[in-house]
């Protein structure tokens, strides 16, 4: 049987040193495709592209994840720049809210970790906390801490008990965006993953990185959900 083929978010690095080169490269940390191999799909990277062609190329992949990184631009939410946000990534940002806003437009099942779970709140409209204070873990330091699921939803139906996540971040959803709820917290209230209800669509976000852990769960889940959107999509044969 065919897998399903993933597309993973990658963002473009103006040095990145390997060997003799010290280039421009457009990358994602090994964890994202490895996670997606380990949960049964096959992985794709989707380097940055004109906005308007993010449609193209999600049709020719099964599931979106979009990945963590630096900070979204305030203006994407119209908020004035906290002087602790990080400066922006203007391509990046263009790119992913793209490929979120055809994600949603055509049914694809789409992930958000960390930066994309932020970047899909403010794509259906949504606001961002620009620094927490006193959440967890030192500045620029990994740290695990317990996320509790909210019963009823697809998270919850996922991994139904408190789980210890491995966490990076300052920044948090504020104001949900349209048809989105709450589907876990950390122990402050701070919101750990978000979610569209609709059992009809796969979309889900979640504020740790679950590549750099081995429970492979959500992103199961994802799979499964492309499996059906790509069959759902088939072509029909010719006879």
């Amino acid at each position: 049987m065919t897998r399903p083929l993933i597309g993973i978010s990658t963002y473009v690095e103006e040095s990145a040193r390997y060997g003799v080169w010290d280039v421009p490269a457009a990358l994602a940390p090994s964890g994202y495709h490895e996670l997606v191999q380990a949960a049964g799909g096959a992985a794709v990277l989707l380097p940055p592209d004109d906005p308007g062609r993010a449609a193209e190329v999600l049709g020719r992949v099964d599931g979106l994840v979009v990945a963590g990184g630096p900070d979204l631009d305030p203006v994407h939410y119209g908020a004035a720049r906290d002087p602790r946000t990080g400066a922006p990534a203007a391509v990046r940002d263009r790119w992913e809210l793209a490929l979120i806003d055809a994600a949603l437009a055509g049914d694809v099942p789409l992930l958000g970790i960390c930066r994309g779970m932020q970047a899909l709140n403010v794509a259906l409209g949504g606001t961002l906390v620009q620094h927490i204070d006193g959440h967890v873990g030192a500045p620029g330091v990994m740290s695990r801490h317990p996320v509790r699921p909210v019963p009823g939803t697809r998270y919850a139906a996922l991994v139904p008990e408190e789980a210890q996540v491995p966490t990076y971040h300052h920044q948090a959803v504020d104001q949900l965006g349209r048809g989105l709820v709450v589907s876990a917290e950390a122990v402050d209230g701070t919101v750990e993953a978000i979610e569209l209800p609709d059992p009809r669509r796969w979309v889900l976000g979640v504020q740790w990185h679950p590549e750099r852990d081995t429970d492979t769960r959500v992103m199961s889940s994802l799979i499964a959900a492309a499996g059906l959107h790509a069959a759902l999509h088939a072509p029909t044969p010719v006879s």
